[in-house]
Order: C-alpha cells, then sequence, then structure tokens
C-alpha cells in the first residue's frame, strides 16, 4: 500500500517577522508536499492556510477550525485527489479547539485530528484535562481503520498529557521512528522582538498514531534557517512529518 504523508506546524499567527518568515514556509511546502498538513495559530483573515497550500505541485482542500475567536484557529490540508469528509470541530476550553475528518484512502478509512492545547508552561493539569476531553471525543468515532492525532500540545514527554494520550494507546509516530522523541521542537532559532520566551526549550508537537496504523519514517520539518540569517526560520516551532501505512 502507499504510505500516508502528513505533517504539522505552528506557524506562529502573523507574528515575528511574518512577511520574511513566509518565503520559507513556501519554500518548504514546495519541496514537503504532504498529503495531509495539520496548522495550528492559523490566521484564517490572511489567508495563511490556502497560500501555504498553494506552494508546489499539489491542490489543498482546508478544512479549519476556529479557536478563540472565529477568524484564528487549527488548519486542516487535504491534498488531493483525498479529500475531508463528517468534518467536526471540538471546543476545548481556554481559547483552544480540535478539528477532525475522516479520510478515505484505497481500502481504508483515517481519521484525522488537528489540536493546540494550552501553553502556560505550568499549567500541566488544564493541558491534561484538554487532552481527556480530547480522548473521549474520539472514542465516539471508532469506524475508521486508524486515528491521527497531530499539532502543538505545549507538553513536554514527562507530562501528564504526554502519559495520558500513550495510557489510551496513541504512538508517537516520530518516537516509533526514531527510538526517542527529538530534543527540541521550539523554540527554532527565530529571533524576533517581541518572540515568545515562556518556558524552556522542549519538545511540544507531536504526530500520535492509533489503531491499524504503521509508521514507516517520521523526520523534522521547516527546521532550515534563512540563507544568510541563521535567526529567521519558517516559525518559532518546527515541524513534524511521518510516512505512515493504514490499514491491512
Amino acid at each position: 500500500m502507499d504510505p500516508l504523508h502528513v505533517a504539522t506546524l505552528n506557524i506562529r499567527n502573523l507574528a515575528d517577522r511574518w512577511d520574511e518568515r513566509l518565503p520559507l514556509l513556501l519554500a518548504d511546502m514546495a519541496a514537503l508536499q504532504p498529503d495531509i498538513l495539520g496548522l495550528q495559530e492559523c490566521v484564517f483573515a490572511l489567508q495563511q492556510d490556502r497560500v501555504i497550500g498553494s506552494a508546489g505541485v499539489g491542490r489543498y482542500e482546508s478544512v479549519r477550525g476556529s479557536a478563540g475567536r472565529p477568524e484564528y484557529g487549527n488548519a486542516m490540508l487535504v491534498r488531493q485527489p483525498l479529500a475531508a469528509r463528517d468534518v467536526d470541530r471540538l471546543d476545548l476550553g481556554l481559547g483552544r479547539s480540535a478539528i477532525r475528518a475522516t479520510i478515505g484512502l484505497p481500502g481504508s478509512t483515517v481519521e484525522m485530528v488537528v489540536t493546540h492545547l494550552h501553553h502556560e508552561p505550568a499549567d500541566e493539569a488544564a493541558r491534561d484535562d484538554q487532552a481527556r476531553i480530547l480522548i473521549e471525543w474520539l472514542a465516539e468515532h471508532t469506524h475508521a481503520d486508524g486515528q491521527v492525532v497531530v499539532g502543538d500540545f505545549n507538553a513536554e514527554p514527562d507530562e501528564p498529557t504526554y502519559s495520558r494520550m500513550t495510557a489510551a494507546r496513541f504512538r508517537s509516530a516520530y518516537l516509533e521512528a526514531n527510538g526517542a522523541e527529538p530534543d527540541v521542537t521550539w523554540p527554532s532559532g527565530l529571533d524576533a522582538p517581541a518572540k515568545d520566551t515562556d518556558g524552556p526549550d522542549g519538545c511540544l508537537d507531536y504526530i500520535w498514531v492509533r489503531g491499524s496504523i504503521g509508521v514507516e519514517s517520521c523526520r523534522l520539518v521547516f527546521d532550515r534557517p534563512a540563507v544568510g540569517d541563521p535567526t529567521l526560520y519558517p516559525s518559532d516551532h518546527i515541524g513534524i512529518s511521518a510516512r505512515l501505512t493504514v490499514g491491512s
């Protein structure tokens, strides 16, 4: 079977040198061309998801889920000929949400989810509760061959949120492919006057899989600085990309 190529990236809304970062995002997206890309901190009024989806040869449909306010939130870019159906949104509180969609594949289906959890470093309990709500929501839908949950969890591997995901039989694609989580997915090395400095460097972003899904490979993406400027990156987060097999 052909692998399903999924990726995730928190694009840092329109802050921190957006106009300078955009060409890097477009160049990396044109090279990566995943089947499905989850975006967090997407500003819908700027059409950031559609602009990123227009890079490269693929044609992408964007599925949006607001978070906190209607013009801002998560987005799921689905590359044709794949299509999203049964789209739903979950409010997680504290200005966060999740979106899910069923993606039909040759001979199988996968439930794809994009989310972004609470960011305050000390609020581990709040993130853990959001993960609980998310897992309960996903338990309502078991018709797919597997589930893929991507996004910025703002939780390091030693936090309760991570343990809750693994207890629910979710597996980290990066850990499964490489034997350990990446040391850092935030911050990337982006330097800007208003950059976020709240919390220590760490692994905050994940691709989680559950069910009949195998992990062929997983790597960091959107992780290269601009030529001639080591302080300019596509985002303040580093992305993750995985090639998965779904079904038997």
